[in-house]
This record gives C-alpha cells, sequence and structure tokens, in this order.
C-alpha cells in the first residue's frame, strides 16, 4: 500500500509542479513579447487583441484548477490513511503523519493558484493597457 501513497504524492505534486513551471513559463514568455510589441503595427484591433490574449488562457485555467488538484491528493491521502487505520489499527503517530502529508497537496495547490492568477491579472491589466494605446492613436 505503500506504493500507492507514493504515487499519489509524487503524482499530484509532481503535476502541480508541472503547472507550476508552465505557468511561468508562459507568463514570462507574454511578458516579453508585450516588451517588443508596438501598437502601430497592427490596423487592425481585432488582430493586435488575438496577438496579445494568446495562450493567457493557459495561466487563467492553471490558476483557477490547481486548488482542485491540490485538494484531490489531499482527497486520497486522507481516503489512504482511513484505510490504513481499518487494516492496522488506530495509531496516533500514523494518522497524523498521514493526514499532514495529505494537507501539503492543498498546500501546494494554492501556492501554485495564488501566482498563476496574480500573473494572469498583470497580464490581462498589460494586455488592456496596449489595446487603450491603439485605441487613442487609431481612435
Amino acid at each position: 500500500m505503500d506504493w500507492l501513497h507514493s504515487l499519489i504524492d509524487y503524482g499530484v505534486l509532481g503535476l502541480l509542479l508541472l503547472l507550476s513551471v508552465i505557468a511561468l513559463a508562459v507568463a514570462l514568455e507574454r511578458f516579453l513579447v508585450y516588451r517588443t510589441t508596438r501598437v502601430d503595427e497592427y490596423q487592425d484591433r481585432r488582430a493586435l487583441e488575438l496577438h496579445l490574449t494568446h495562450k493567457l488562457h493557459l495561466i487563467a485555467t492553471i490558476g483557477a484548477n490547481a486548488p482542485y488538484i491540490g485538494l484531490l491528493g489531499t482527497v486520497l491521502g486522507i481516503m489512504l490513511t482511513f484505510h490504513d487505520i481499518g487494516a492496522a489499527g488506530f495509531d496516533t503517530t500514523k494518522i497524523m503523519t498521514g493526514l499532514a502529508l495529505a494537507l501539503k497537496a492543498t498546500a501546494l495547490g494554492l501556492l501554485v493558484a495564488i501566482p498563476a492568477v496574480t500573473l494572469y491579472n498583470l497580464l490581462l491589466r498589460r494586455c488592456k493597457v496596449l489595446l487603450i494605446q491603439w485605441d487613442i492613436r487609431h481612435g
């Protein structure tokens, strides 16, 4: 049964770490794109908006779903802890250790979600500023 604990721990935590790397990479790429974007080069506002919002949905999706992935890891960890209690008897040390390890998935989910949502909002703001600059120049 230890292999199942490891699978859940490494699977959920690994997925959350992967999602955090993806969110940071996309955010960095978007910041660099915004830095080099010249709104004067676009004649159509919709083309500029498509260019600016490309991949933003990935950061928003990661920010919205990371807490749920963490919660899933916590629920699975607690279920395994209860299974271990039923199979081996009541050992408070094992119970507390199992519950503490299960809760780390929720904590990591929040640690991934909070920066992702913050980055998304910062990027969305920068996108809106560039679109307003286009409106001023072409309006």
